[in-house]
């Protein structure tokens, strides 16, 4: 029985700690300016390098969402984004970064960097 119980409650932890999954969103429209590439570019940048291992095992992923495009509707909806908008989403938490990446992306990539990196690392 002891053997059974602690299985079970390493199996649980195990669980718990596989389902740790970040997901970051940009959504965006065909048209982009040159800060809107920039948001897309800094921001893969940041996860492919910082998080790489992570990355690599896809518990962090990044995703380029198109909203023109009506197959993203249901994730658009799902992740309640009406417009532009970066998006770091785990385990029912949503961090709303746009304000910042957009501010930051051209000007100052750095910081913007430093932001997506604080808000995984929340997550995590």
């Amino acid at each position: 029985m002891r053997k059974l119980i602690v299985f079970v409650l390493l199996f649980t932890s195990m669980l718990t700690y596989a389902a740790t999954k970040v997901e970051v969103y940009y959504f965006h429209y065909s048209r982009r300016c040159a800060t809107c590439n920039a948001v897309e570019d800094v921001s893969k940048k940041t996860i492919s390098e910082s998080f790489s291992s992570q990355f690599k095992k896809r518990e962090i992923t990044f995703k380029s969402v198109n909203l023109d495009e009506k197959s993203s509707d249901a994730l658009a909806k799902k992740c309640k984004a009406e417009g532009q908008a970066l998006l770091i989403v785990s385990n029912g938490k949503r961090v709303d970064l746009t304000d910042k990446a957009f501010m930051y992306a051209k000007s100052n990539p750095e910081k913007l960097k430093a932001e997506i990196k604080k808000a995984i690392d929340n997550m995590l």
